[in-house]
């Protein structure tokens, strides 16, 4: 209290020169049409400026919450998408499909799950991502990945609350891809090497392929629905020896960044592989 009032006397000619001038001032502008005119403009002025400079701040502190949001709204939005649905088959069923069925009858292939990436490599040889989505989430081995731009690879491992993708950037990854131009399939894989750019191979050279052609998820696929975007065509390696084209192709996801990744579950993918499995023994 001592020290307050030291702080008073030494100052106080100061102080008591600000206090007039408020007083001052407000006699000014109060009865001054045109100043109170001019401090308002300036009073609103920086009100606004430091009311937009709060807001900046409080929308960086928000943006975890709006991205956690637009995840769960981007995948959604996915589980609507026509892709994710197949017509039902117009024959007499003797058992009734337990498959959810979307309003126009057409039942549920595909199940999309956010998740968020909490560890990632895209340097090394073989690459791996771990999603914090697990067995309690839902998550199972054999599943596709996506980002929001094109695949990323498949879950491999899986643990309650976590999963291990094998990236795109593996040397063991194949995805079946085709060119979306021709239609022309092949086989989309890593050679180990850049990062930057996966091979595409096994797509035959009456196909009119060229530079910056589009290249998508096939139908051959029980991992992802067809049409998933993969990337574009970067280069084309001439090889006389060879019937089928290699190309060079630059990936739809940035694999150093990816932050958020969505989870497909094909519905009907054991009972595809069960056939296709017990038809592959009684050859």
């Amino acid at each position: 209290m001592r020290n307050i009032f030291l702080f008073i006397r030494r100052y106080f000619n100061f102080l008591f020169f600000v206090v007039l001038q408020i007083v001052a001032l407000s006699f000014l502008f109060r009865y001054n049409k045109f100043h109170e005119a001019a401090f308002m403009g300036i009073a609103n002025e920086t009100t606004g400026m430091v009311g937009a400079r709060f807001n900046s701040v409080e929308y960086y502190f928000n943006l975890k919450k709006t991205n956690d949001s637009l995840v769960k709204e981007n995948a959604d939005l996915r589980n609507s998408l026509a892709v994710n649905f197949e017509n039902p088959d117009t024959t007499q069923r003797v058992v009734a499909d337990t498959i959810p069925y979307d309003t126009l009858g057409h039942y549920r292939k595909y199940m999309w799950r956010p998740a968020k990436v909490v560890s990632n490599t895209s340097t090394l040889q073989n690459n791996y991502l771990t999603i914090e989505r697990g067995l309690n989430q839902g998550v199972r081995k054999d599943m596709g990945v996506i980002s929001p731009t094109g695949i990323v690879g498949t879950v491999v491992d899986v643990s309650a609350n976590y999963a291990v993708v094998m990236s795109l950037l593996h040397r063991q990854s194949r995805v079946s891809a085709r060119m979306k131009k021709t239609g022309e399939t092949g086989t989309i894989q890593w050679d180990g090497e850049s990062p930057f750019f996966l091979t595409l191979i096994n797509v035959p050279k009456s196909a009119p392929v060229a530079i910056g052609d589009s290249v998508i998820t096939s139908q051959y696929s029980y991992l992802f629905p067809q049409g998933i975007m993969v990337g574009t065509v970067a280069a084309i390696v001439e090889d006389k020896t060879s019937n089928f084209y290699t190309m060079k192709v630059k990936p739809a996801t940035n694999f150093s960044s990816v932050e958020y990744v969505t989870v497909a579950e094909n519905l009907m993918k054991d009972e595809q592989k069960k056939l296709e499995e017990a038809s592959r023994k009684n050859q």
